[in-house]
């Protein structure tokens, strides 16, 4: 089966039911290599005309989109599928999903530049943050206009004037940019969500790479929703116990929210607490409370962990670099300029006016991107994904922590190009400066000094 080729975009087209048989006589390595020697900008499947799938049979198309990355960076994923399999691929794949899903073909060719000169106002949503922002950059960058709806109610009101865009997107998503281990919340607070009775499964189950990189990134505030759990055991306790002990060293705080106890022995509580756990009603009892917020350390640092930068992580710089010029220069129709490039602690001379954001990254190379912006960088960069001008701080430094996920996401994709797997953790956001420095004091790393429009901007890498 060949794929049939235009504006710069491969389309399979299988047929019938895809199972693991099915798919392998669909697809030949012959079929694969003359798609990788195309050199075009997306390989798609086209769903239209299958009529069951199930995992095996999307695997040989899988493998496929792997080896055609590598070989010539394109775009892949699936499309025109209805609503059905946009959930089945979504429950098959769950954290996996690494190829992009497009509704249509012809929403498809808007993240690309065959409608480069023919503008197009489209309005999208997802209700995940990261991945409605990540299409609203795709798409100014290909010359439309995106028009974002915010939540579920948003949508339904815009669209139900379906003549005002040209094109409505909601059941898409562009690969490599989901990030679902935990969310982040108003406060720099990470929220995990529990449920059920929780056991030995518990220590293979949560992410402990994950978290350990959280605090490495300056996460001081960790909170468990636990309004589903039903109980626990010594096992959960002891697990719980040594998380607790971890955070202690970064002066970090766990805490609890809707836990009851009432099939728990009380003394599990009196010992978690006693680890310096607490526990809350409400979670709002938390996050509307800033005073409270601030001093269980959703607005804090923590320094620890000063580990040195190796040879691998400074190779890999200029890709770190570019993802982060790349998506500013796009988003501010800006020209960066590279002014300095040096070794030192983090140095930021002027702090007034500045604010930043970090994200850290781990697996087969690990560490952190520190940036710094001035205020009107930050605001012009967070228009887009806001779609209007904003002068609340807690909006913009909101919005600042979305596009800091979006370069991490970037990143993330730039390496994997290379071979290099990594994961990335929940973006950090700072304001004022000074709680960056305490944060980052002692780490040593590589400090690059640019200008956007003559704007000074400061990109820190470091471990």
């Amino acid at each position: 089966m060949r794929a049939t080729v235009k504006d710069n975009i491969a389309v399979f087209t299988p047929q019938g039911f895809l199972d693991g048989n099915s798919s392998a006589a669909f697809l030949s390595i012959e079929d694969i290599q003359a798609t990788a020697a195309l050199k075009v900008n997306m390989v798609l499947v086209s769903l239209k005309k299958v009529i069951f799938f199930n995992p095996n049979g999307l695997e040989a198309f899988i493998k496929m989109f792997k080896k055609v990355r590598i070989a010539n960076h394109a775009i892949v994923g699936f499309c025109d599928y209805d609503k059905k399999k946009f959930h089945t691929i979504n429950k098959f794949y769950k954290d996996e999903l690494t190829f992009s899903l497009y509704e249509t073909y012809e929403i498809a060719s808007l993240f690309t530049s065959s409608f480069k000169d023919n503008s197009k106002t489209v309005l999208l949503y997802n209700e995940d943050k990261s991945q409605r922002s990540a299409m609203a950059i795709e798409l100014h960058d290909n010359g439309h206009n995106p028009i974002i709806a915010v939540n579920e109610n948003d949508f339904l009101e815009k669209s139900s004037h379906p003549t005002a865009y040209d094109f409505i997107i909601k059941d898409s998503y562009i690969g490599q940019m989901g990030q679902k281990i935990a969310t982040r919340v108003a406060g720099n607070a990470i929220i995990y969500t529990i449920k059920s009775f929780l056991d030995v499964d518990l220590g293979t189950t949560f992410n402990i790479d994950y978290h350990n990189n959280s605090l490495n990134v300056g996460f001081k505030l960790f909170i468990f929703d636990a309004y589903k759990v039903v109980g626990m055991n010594v096992h959960a306790l002891n697990f719980f116990s040594r998380l607790a002990s971890s955070a202690a060293e970064y002066n970090a705080t766990i805490c609890f929210v809707g836990y009851t106890f009432e099939k728990t022995p009380i003394a599990f509580k009196e010992t978690m607490e006693d680890s310096g756990m607490m526990f809350f009603n409400q979670m709002d009892d938390i996050l509307q409370d800033k005073e409270l917020l601030l001093e269980l350390g959703g607005g804090g640092t923590s320094v620890v962990n000063k580990r040195q930068l190796n040879k691998i992580i400074v190779s890999e710089l200029p890709r770190f670099i570019d993802a982060t010029v790349l998506i500013i220069e796009m988003m501010t129709n800006s020209t960066a300029v590279k002014k300095s490039v040096q070794i030192h602690d983090i140095e930021v001379l002027d702090k007034k006016d500045k604010i930043a954001g970090s994200i850290g990254f781990y697996g087969e190379i690990d560490g952190m991107i520190i940036l710094v912006f001035p205020k009107g960088i930050a605001k012009k960069a967070c228009e887009l994904l806001i779609g209007e001008g904003i002068d609340d701080e807690d909006l913009i430094l909101d919005s600042l922590s979305e596009l800091v996920n979006i370069i991490g996401g970037k990143v993330k994709s730039l390496l994997a190009d290379k071979g290099i797997s990594v994961n990335i953790t929940l973006p950090r956001t700072y304001s004022p400066i000074d709680s960056l420095i305490e944060m980052s004091a002692r780490r040593k790393g590589v400090q690059v000094d640019l200008t956007f429009n003559g704007d000074k901007f400061l990109f820190f890498l470091t471990r």
